[in-house]
């Protein structure tokens, strides 16, 4: 079942989100759920706040965006990043592996609204995949830039905190108002 976005403006996505302790058969199903509404809404990630829910777990399949590569290694060896997807990220920790680099990134809960940003193109993730079970990778391109985007949720933190300052323009400024005065009219 897709569930509802949350979108700028909702205070749940500035919470960081709790500890995912075990897996139970309710989490399962959020996660089912998760992938439901990121397919729905055409995304490549989706963390648990922006469906409501502050704890630490991202969903994230790049496998429809094809023009933006990723690298993968396991073990050392590399890797097709389409091997790991679907990819469930529970409790994620991330090691910058090189220099940052800009590049354009997109929300869900910023419909329409994108810009530069600046993160490490290649990072080392550990974290519990959607079996509970300890999962460690390094990554690069798209993938790497998804999975910093998703914590980074998972943190409270959004992609216009770290937008390059050229990004931010006053058209940029005005669609962000607007969205956070939409947002808030709906919840009060």
């Amino acid at each position: 079942m897709a569930l509802p976005l949350t979108f700028y403006g909702n205070p749940v996505l500035r919470k960081k989100g709790a500890a995912v302790e075990s897996m139970t058969p309710e989490l399962e199903e959020f996660i089912g759920n998760m992938f439901e509404t990121m397919e729905e809404y055409r995304g490549i990630g989706l963390a648990a706040q922006q469906v409501g829910r502050a704890i630490q777990l991202t969903v994230i399949d790049i496998r429809s965006a094809e023009n933006r590569p990723s690298t993968l290694e396991i073990n050392g060896e590399t890797a097709d990043p389409n091997s790991m997807m679907p990819l469930v990220l529970i409790n994620p920790e991330i090691t910058p592996l090189n220099d940052p680099v800009s590049g354009p990134e997109g929300c869900l809960s910023f419909p329409e609204i994108y810009g530069d940003v600046t993160r490490p193109e290649k990072v080392r993730v550990n974290a519990m995949d959607g079996r509970g079970e300890s999962i460690e990778f390094v990554c690069g391109g798209l993938l790497a830039r998804c999975v910093q985007h998703e914590t980074d949720h998972l943190h409270g933190i959004l992609f216009i905190d770290r937008m390059d300052r050229a990004s931010k323009t006053d058209e940029l400024r005005e669609d962000l108002e607007f969205l956070q005065k939409e947002t808030k009219a709906v919840l009060e």
